[in-house]
């Protein structure tokens, strides 16, 4: 079993020049010293039920946003507590982290002290085991690791992650039609730059949002349709089929455009939810008539968060209606936790989940969320968040668990490339292994 004798952190800058945790870790075994590194990424858009960032409150430094006490927690609190412990592997480092801080949702310590902790952990264990990071995940998650995933990129933004009046927050283009990853990720890039073009020959702004697509601001009474217009047009401009090569996705995150003044409660302790969507107050099922509407006329593969997180009984509507066709994700809905994803497979609501690792706050209880998703059918996608870093953790997680699907930005920002990039080394290390489903890695 493998010591640690070193754990130390430190706040470093993420995408959005706010700060954010990095851990580092060493462990010691037979000798044999190795050391792992991580950066915890953060949201802005972000469910209710996660499990709590711990930020300082402190107005004079960083607006509020340092998190010099989840550092001091590291290396304070589970430093002194892990130093000099041989653990066995993840599973009981994890197992400890969760102990340590004692609370359903990380309140003590902070889910952004303790998931540093936990994925550096990681690192340093592959580096023990002689072995890149996503095949030592595919040991431990019991799976082959061959599977470069599905890119679901976010070429136009709105919502939390631009300002533009564009109440979706990602419109995202899936080149489930190629043939293998780095086909698909150079098809992306291509449209990516013709949708730039498209939009400067249109005076609009080329500007992008925190998750590297373009924020541009469009009028008219459907805005939102008239993006995914604009995208279909860039996709043939690139000269990609819609539909055959190239795909779309949407990330409403409806939880942000929740009329909370309208929603009243019903007796039965369930919401009556109202979405103020395009100038208009709609109804749950007004809003999943639009998006069935989109769904027939447009080649839209996956729905993530269509509804809000507290929507259930319109989830369950949504689900009954567009299940059999399109994949629903419920990222705000489920949070990364087997509590409420048990709660949607009870009700037979979505049938996928987005997979972020600081929603939860360890990397075993992301990777047991993922086991429970897929013994349910659920289709899972590793994620990232609108504020990013260097950090390309997310790129094996998703080739480790062969989860077929990736959302991890744009085709611009270093934060979101670095990430690309990684699984194009991955699919060099995997050579003839390397499987990339394409179609078969959505529900349909």
């Amino acid at each position: 079993m493998p010591t640690i004798t070193q754990l130390t952190a430190r706040e470093v800058l993420d995408s959005r020049g706010f700060p954010t945790v990095e851990a580092e870790i060493q462990l010691t075994h037979e000798g044999k010293v190795t050391r792992g590194r991580a950066i915890v990424p953060s949201g802005a858009s972000t469910g209710e039920a996660e499990a709590l960032e711990l930020r300082d409150g402190d107005q004079k430094r960083y607006l509020g946003k340092g998190v010099k006490k989840a550092v001091s927690n590291i290396r304070e609190h589970l430093g002194p507590s892990l130093r000099g412990k041989k653990l066995h592997d993840q599973m009981e480092v994890d197992a400890a982290l969760i102990q340590l801080d004692n609370t359903e949702n990380k309140s003590n310590l902070g889910a952004n002290a303790l998931l540093a902790v936990s994925l550096a952990f990681a690192r340093a264990q592959a580096e023990l085991e002689n072995l890149p990071l996503f095949m030592s995940l595919a040991k431990a998650y019991e799976t082959q690791g061959v599977t470069l995933p599905v890119p679901l990129m976010n070429i136009v933004n709105g919502g939390k992650h631009a300002d533009n009046g564009l109440a979706i927050q990602e419109f995202m283009i899936v080149p489930a039609g190629l043939p293998k990853f780095s086909e698909a990720l150079r098809a992306g890039a291509e449209v990516f730059h013709h949708l730039k073009k498209i939009l400067h020959d249109r005076n609009l702004s080329t500007g992008v949002g925190d998750e590297g697509g373009f924020a541009p601001v469009l009028g008219g009474a459907e805005p939102h349709e008239e993006v995914i217009r604009t995208i279909m047009t860039a996709i043939e401009a690139a000269g990609y089929t819609p539909g055959k090569d190239i795909f779309l996705a949407l990330d409403c995150a409806a939880s942000e455009f929740v009329d909370k003044n309208a929603t009243t409660q019903n007796a039965d302790g369930s919401a009556n939810v109202f979405y103020s969507f395009e100038g208009k107050l709609r109804t749950s099922q007004e809003m999943i008539t639009l998006y069935k509407g989109w769904v027939e006329k447009y080649p839209i593969l996956s729905i993530e968060d269509g509804l809000s997180e507290h929507d259930w009984n319109g989830w369950e509507e949504l689900t009954r209606t567009l299940g059999k066709s399109c994949q629903l994700v419920g990222d705000d809905l489920f949070v990364t936790n087997p509590k409420f994803l048990q709660q949607g497979i009870d009700k037979k609501v979505a049938n996928s989940i987005l997979i972020k690792v600081n929603q939860i706050g360890t990397l075993t209880e992301t990777l047991e969320t993922m086991k429970m998703a897929g013994a349910a059918g659920y289709t899972q996608i590793s994620s990232h968040r609108s504020g990013e870093s260097e950090d390309t953790f997310i790129a094996d997680l998703a080739v480790g668990t062969d989860c077929g699907q990736i959302k991890t930005g744009s085709a611009s920002r270093t934060d979101r490339i670095a990430k690309y990039n990684q699984l194009l080394r991955i699919e060099e290390i995997l050579g003839s292994r390397a499987v990339y489903l394409g179609l078969k890695a959505f529900k349909r």
